[in-house]
């Protein structure tokens, strides 16, 4: 009865819009990876119907269970990552890397380790081998230009006038433009008279060394530090505090079930999630559960039915499917590139981690997502040292590099009154003038005694 009186017809609708902005851009990076990988068929179907299902079913029973819009999907930067690394790597060996991987976020994310871990690691350096990972398909947009100008042009353009008008559906509305102008052109191959419902393709998981460290580690970081901790970030800015701990868990365990067939990562969704939450989806909070449920069955509903969807899309043009990728990763691509240069501290750090994550380097079967966090970290360390290296504060007193918790080079230290001065004291001209008159030994012994 509870049900009844919560169903409105606008958290359904919610729900549905969610899951088809989940599909529109995302989808195509999955098919890209086992394009480029030599997936067969019913490997890619496989695929499809493994994320979807277990998309649907979390979202179905977090949703009722906690009576919170709870909106989970595939992961999307684990996708792109997939698509350089996947072809690296024997697709058994990937499985096992997926099964690893979900199995180390049902632990992390459950004991609340997570959490702990991910504040070791600086954000900067996190979101710049994102952002590495998601450059090449920022730049595809124009190689897409160049070869089919009027496609991707069209569909960039209503892009950029949707973000403006109507941002929940720009990516919907960059698909429909290129699809009527892939279809006007004589573009459109599309074939769905075989195709019916997916059929589960079971892959015996290989573990191999290689794959763990190239696909495993960044598949799980970028997963936990892009999906998990901004998708929760968005239920708690709309007022939901559902147990974290129960919500992460749930998703890496369905996501470790479901590896054998195909599911890289299963996680709580955070654009999409946006749509659930706010009052477009209800005026009363508490009856925007529904939109959860409503995008849960609506991804069963598709999942079932996921060679059709595999077979619509690879009737596309190869133009219309970079573009749209690009445009559904533009604003993750931005948020990764601002993040990275908004870390002062670690700036060289994360440009390091950037610059070697884009490169697309690989070595000993390794992609450059791995490599790239890898030179990040150990830049974040040796530089970090250097700060906290014994003399530091003489140094900086000196005029030279800061020490740490203080300011820029020429600017006060922060959070305490300058040269030893009391904090929160009010310094009379005199004294100011006598500690900058006093000389560097003496500035260098008060500076040590702070």
């Amino acid at each position: 009865m509870r049900l009844v009186r919560s169903v409105s017809l606008s958290a359904i609708n919610a729900g549905v819009v969610a899951m088809a902005v989940s599909y529109a851009g995302p989808l195509a990076l999955v098919l890209g990876a086992a394009d480029a990988a030599g997936l067969t068929a019913a490997q890619t179907t496989s695929w499809v119907w493994a994320v979807s299902i277990g998309a649907g079913l979390t979202c179905v029973g977090l949703s009722w269970w906690s009576r919170t819009p709870v909106i989970t999907a595939f992961s999307t930067p684990g996708a792109a990552i997939l698509v350089t690394a996947l072809p690296q790597h024997d697709y058994a060996e990937a499985v096992g890397a997926f099964l690893c991987a979900g199995a180390a976020a049902t632990a992390l994310t459950a004991t609340g380790v997570f959490a702990r871990m991910l504040a070791r690691i600086p954000e900067g350096v996190v979101s710049a081998m994102l952002a590495g990972t998601l450059f090449s398909f920022g730049t595809a947009i124009f190689t897409s230009m160049r070869a089919a100008p009027l496609l991707a042009g069209a569909m960039v353009v209503a892009y950029l006038l949707a973000k403006r008008l109507r941002p929940t559906y720009a990516v919907v509305c960059a698909l429909a433009v290129g699809l009527a102008a892939a279809g006007a052109g004589g573009g459109l191959s599309l074939d769905v008279s075989g195709p019916g419902l997916a059929v589960p393709h079971f892959t015996a998981p290989h573990f191999s060394p290689g794959a763990l460290i190239g696909i495993g580690v960044p598949l799980l970081v970028a997963t936990l530090a892009g999906q998990y901790a901004p998708g929760m970030a968005v239920l708690r800015a709309d007022g939901y505090r559902p147990d974290e701990r129960v919500v992460c868990g749930t998703t890496g365990a369905v996501s470790t079930l479901l590896a054998p067939f195909g599911s890289h990562a299963v996680n709580p969704a955070a654009i999409t999630a946006a749509i659930c939450t706010g009052p477009e989806a209800h005026p009363d909070p508490a009856r925007r559960w529904v939109a959860g449920v409503s995008c849960g069955v609506a991804y069963l509903a598709v999942g079932c039915f996921g060679s059709t969807l595999v077979a619509l899309f690879t009737g596309l043009p190869d133009a219309l499917v970079a573009t749209l990728a690009g445009v559904a990763l533009l604003g993750a691509l931005s948020g990764s590139l601002a993040r990275t240069v908004a870390d002062e501290q670690n700036r060289d750090a994360s440009v390091i981690t950037f610059l070697a994550t884009a490169s697309g380097v690989t070595v000993a079967g390794i992609g450059s997502p791995f490599w790239g966090l890898l030179a990040g970290i150990i830049a974040h360390v040796l530089l970090k040292a250097r700060r906290d290296r014994p003399g530091s504060a003489r140094r900086a007193a000196a005029g030279h590099a800061p020490d740490a918790g203080q300011g820029p080079v020429g600017q006060e230290p922060v959070g305490r009154e300058p040269y030893g001065g009391v904090p929160g004291e009010a310094r009379t001209p005199e004294a100011a003038k006598g500690a900058a008159g006093a000389p560097p030994d003496r500035l260098a012994d008060r500076a040590a005694r702070d």
